[in-house]
């Protein structure tokens, strides 16, 4: 190492704004949270126990501080509070791991054309100081918006107590064909492209129709939408763009029609697991649904069905899967 070139510390430094400094139990001293406490609202959010050692910053102390005050005032119990600390942790977890992985590509490719500053810690560090205030604003602003989304569709759902987590929705179930075979004979970096842009693609044409990406899984893609003409629109999109695309393979899209529960950013419930179903039962580049979904667009101009055989699925005994099609 040069002189004067950075360290991993000071990225952490330039990140966190100071150096941690306080241990566990000097943590623990400025607040009244207990050291069992502290410990578990740190695991919530999805950091290591630190012993001993001097692992905390003052910005810890505080935020440890303004969870047991909310604790302490009675605006939250304490589960209640693990609860959404764990959602905050887990959630900004793979936020940290997507961008640094986006940008420590934007640093190599800036180093390899000879225009970072020849040492990819030093580059980095000028990124973090130039682009961190602005991604601050911009999670913040994307938080609120989704925040009043998501209080939008609760509202929406009625005041009792029994349909508060609980919507009739569509699922849909994006699939990538033989993505085994193909990760076994293509190299990590082509690999990564590869689930990249499938992603990228599916996210952008189910938020265009008004849809929510539940979660991806590399070569899946689990998609909730309330209206089921709309996710078959959803599903032939994906079909058309993904199928058409040399760059990526094949793709098969399973949708089921049901009551489904909204918990922890996650959806639960039989359209769920019986969309995964009919994913398997789809062939390349087509899409199977459920009658549920079949039946409200049966009389719908501009779509075509076609009845498939009975078969057995695997918790839902013999289904009889349904063909759809987007007529152009």
């Amino acid at each position: 190492m040069t002189a004067g070139e950075p360290t991993r510390d000071d990225l952490e430094r330039e990140i966190l704004g100071e150096a941690p400094t306080l241990t566990p139990a000097e943590v623990v001293a400025a607040t009244s949270a207990s050291t069992g406490d502290a410990a578990r609202l740190w695991r919530a959010l999805g950091f290591a126990d630190a012993g001993s050692a001097a692992a905390f910053t003052q910005a810890d102390a505080a935020a440890f501080a303004t969870l047991i005050e909310l604790v302490g005032n009675g605006k939250l119990d304490f589960d209640t509070a693990v609860r959404m600390t764990r959602a905050v942790g887990q959630t900004m977890a793979r936020l940290a791991d997507w961008q640094v992985s986006t940008l420590s590509e934007r640093v190599e490719a800036l180093e390899r054309a000879g225009k970072g500053t020849g040492s990819r810690l030093t580059t980095g560090l000028e990124f973090v100081r130039d682009i961190e205030p602005y991604f601050e604003q911009l999670m913040m602003y994307a938080w609120r918006r989704h925040l009043a989304a998501a209080v939008g569709r609760v509202e929406a759902l009625g005041a009792s107590d029994a349909d508060l987590h609980t919507q009739l929705g569509t699922v849909g179930f994006a699939d990538l064909v033989s993505f085994t075979r193909l990760s076994a004979g293509i190299g990590q970096d082509e690999l990564a492209d590869v689930v990249e842009g499938f992603e990228s693609v599916c996210s952008d044409l189910v938020a265009a129709r008004g849809g929510r990406v539940i979660k991806t899984l590399g070569d899946s893609v689990l998609f909730v939408v309330g209206d089921p003409q709309v996710a078959v629109d959803i599903a032939a999109d994906i079909v058309d763009q993904i199928g058409s695309d040399p760059a990526l393979p094949d793709v098969h899209v399973g949708l089921a029609t049901g009551p489904v529960l909204m918990r922890l950013g996650d959806v639960y419930g039989s359209p769920v697991n019986l969309a995964s179903r009919l994913t398997g039962v789809a062939r390349r580049n087509r899409v199977i649904c459920d009658l549920a979904t079949a039946d409200v667009l049966r009389d719908v101009r501009g779509y075509s069905q076609r009845r498939l055989a009975e078969r057995a699925l695997r918790g839902f005994g013999m289904v009889s899967p349904v063909a759809i099609k987007r007529l152009r």
